[in-house]
């Protein structure tokens, strides 16, 4: 979750912004003037980071359920507060505000459904519920079957990273072969391009960077399988343009998943927004997994 937060808060100067790998700075930086993150400070999240402490806060409390999610989102989003959330985020809510109790979410490829399901992965000792609650979670805004399939996909990744499988990677690739081909395939195509040792500002043009899935996911794909240094990672994510935040969060939900909290830079953590309320979170959703793993 820290590692989520810390790649979400690296890329959101520069969301849906032209890539900049010859302009990379290390660290956190604030929006350009004018951008919609501007009144953000260095090391604050998106709407993506909100989402996944939302949903994990409900899990912690013993109190999640669809329903819940669904009102907890709507009157973030009624209240303003979320931070240049996903169109389809946003089209869900305005549903829900409309009345539609039912039918609330789009038939949307948005990367928007990917944040809520970051805490499913962690709480479920059995990845075939874990995946099976995230897809339900992502059904309130995201209906598209392609958005299920990449819910599954991200989840298996975490899960297996950290459940210790050899190759977290080929796990959650032959997850999304399984349920979408198209993303299967795409994802399978950003990870040959890596292994052909192709820039990454080329693998940028080809593989796309944009807020479908169809090109967030397999570009964080090719990232995670280039960069091993957890500072490298971090920072190439929060350059690459285009769905920065999210990039940047899968990234980092990875790194920390595989390498654990230590390998996420200290000076990064020290200057991420609300890290303390996280790490608590973290911990209690560790709780909840340790007592359903004794039954």
């Amino acid at each position: 979750m820290l590692g989520a937060a810390v790649g979400d808060a690296l890329g959101m100067p520069n969301e849906s912004t032209m890539p900049g790998l010859t302009k990379m700075r290390y660290g956190f930086r604030k929006a350009y003037k004018g951008h919609p993150n501007d009144g953000l400070s260095p090391g604050q999240y998106t709407d993506d980071t909100q989402i996944m402490i939302l949903v994990a806060t409900l899990l912690a409390d013993g109190k999640y359920n669809d329903e819940r999610y669904g009102l907890a989102l709507k009157e973030l989003y009624a209240r303003e507060v979320l931070r240049f959330p996903d169109g389809s985020i946003s089209a869900a809510c305005d549903h829900m505000i409309s009345g539609q109790a039912t039918s609330c979410g789009v038939k949307s490829t948005t990367a928007g459904c990917l944040p809520a399901s970051l805490p499913f992965a962690l709480v479920y000792p059995d990845i075939h519920e874990a995946t099976g609650r995230a897809v339900r979670a992502c059904s309130i805004t995201h209906t598209h079957p392609a958005a299920h399939a990449a819910v599954s996909t991200f989840v298996t990744l975490v899960y297996s990273a950290i459940h210790g499988h050899a190759d977290p990677v080929e796990k959650a690739l032959a997850q999304a072969q399984n349920e979408d081909e198209v993303l299967g395939g795409k994802i399978h195509n950003a990870i040959e391009l890596e292994k052909e040792g192709i820039e990454t500002d080329t693998a940028i043009l080809k593989i796309g960077n944009d807020v479908s899935l169809y090109q967030t996911l397999p570009i964080s794909f090719f990232l995670i399988r280039r960069y091993q240094r957890p500072a490298d990672l971090l920072t190439v994510a929060a350059y690459v343009g285009g769905n920065t935040d999210t990039i940047g969060f899968l990234c980092g939900a990875y790194l920390g998943a595989s390498k654990g909290a230590g390998a996420i830079p200290a000076d990064l953590l020290e200057g991420l927004e609300d890290r303390q309320r996280i790490e608590i979170l973290g911990q209690r959703i560790f709780d909840i997994y340790t007592r359903k793993l004794e039954r």
